[in-house]
């Protein structure tokens, strides 16, 4: 028999999470029956849609929603052969039975020499995130300027990439002075630390001053309500996130978005990765082969021990990753 160790959320969030907010527990795992697998998983995911999904989706008690890379340690499933390794929603569990409904195998062209965490990074959901927002909500053309908020995480940090790849030129901003110099050797053309800039108007202008063809917002709050007073005439939005709303307790009061879309005739679209489930291993394909050709760069932010989830994923809502926040089991 093998013990699984888990985290719960053991309280809805209120404000920032807290550790006190989770609860680690040991489960017994049953024997295996036919057509099941046991996995151990080796790398685990935390991401910022985590905060709405939980209260969304979860009830106190549940086990914590996530993702991880996992291997097979044990098979009773033709279709997955023990040492394989596969990519899993099943939450934050060390070891976990399924039916193989909902595993994704690693692509069989995946490279040895390339970490098997990028599954859940640059060539995983926040990969595709930015693949499928830039191109199909965003639209962009070469020659167009693209402006990135939070531009140093998972997401971000592939936008800019992508949109350097396509032609554009791309304008991040991130909050720290070391995320403003990754960014930079990324291939960012411009880039600025939201937090110590004397005005965010000013900095944005300052960055492009004919304004902005495409924003790939992952922030929302008043960042979307200055950003927006500088799209160019037809300019797209594509809205991907809006962390800095997270962990509010009280709902915050923007400023209306109305006047300038309809003087500029903008086009402001929300999205959810999974929209593009049917063309996911284009997505991962293309993602894969830039990365091996050294056209999209990778940073990962590890955090050792499964006993540090909850620490992980704090950091992560509070900004400490550079990159793709990972734990390793």
């Amino acid at each position: 028999m093998v013990t699984a160790k888990v985290w719960v959320l053991k309280k809805h969030f209120e404000g920032f999470p807290k550790t006190s907010d989770f609860d680690l527990k040991k489960i017994e795992l049953p024997n295996l029956k036919d057509g099941e697998l046991l996995l151990e998983s080796v790398f685990l995911s935390v991401d910022p849609y985590m905060r709405p999904y939980s209260r969304r989706d979860m009830k106190e008690g549940d086990i914590m929603i996530g993702t991880q890379v996992a291997r097979v340690v044990e098979s009773k499933n033709p279709a997955f052969s023990v040492g394989a390794f596969v990519v899993a929603r099943s939450g934050w569990r060390t070891h976990f039975i399924s039916d193989g409904k909902g595993l994704q195998l690693l692509p069989s062209s995946w490279p040895e020499s390339l970490p098997k965490s990028l599954a859940l990074g640059t060539v995983g959901m926040p990969g595709l995130t930015a693949y499928f927002g830039l191109l199909e909500v965003c639209k962009m053309k070469p020659g167009e300027t693209v402006l990135v908020n939070a531009a140093a995480g998972a997401v971000g940090s592939v936008v800019g990439q992508l949109a350097k790849i396509g032609g554009g030129k791309v304008v991040g901003c991130a909050g720290s002075d070391d995320k403003v110099a990754y960014l930079k050797k990324i291939g960012f053309d411009e880039a600025f630390n939201y937090k110590t800039v004397p005005s965010l108007d000013e900095a944005l202008r300052k960055a492009s001053p004919d304004g902005y063809d495409c924003f790939f917002d992952n922030v929302g709050g008043e960042f979307t309500s200055i950003a927006i007073t500088q799209m160019k005439k037809y300019g797209r939005i594509a809205v991907c996130g809006a962390i800095s709303q997270y962990n509010d307790s009280v709902p915050q009061k923007g400023n209306y978005v109305q006047v300038p879309m309809i003087f500029k005739e903008l086009r402001m679209e929300g999205f959810i990765v999974t929209r593009w489930d049917n063309r996911r291993e284009e997505g991962l394909k293309a993602l894969l082969k830039w990365v091996m050709e050294g056209k999209v760069k990778c940073h990962e932010q590890v955090t050792e021990g499964f006993e540090n989830m909850p620490t992980a994923f704090i950091g992560m809502l509070k900004g400490e990753n550079l990159g793709k926040a990972i734990v390793k089991v």
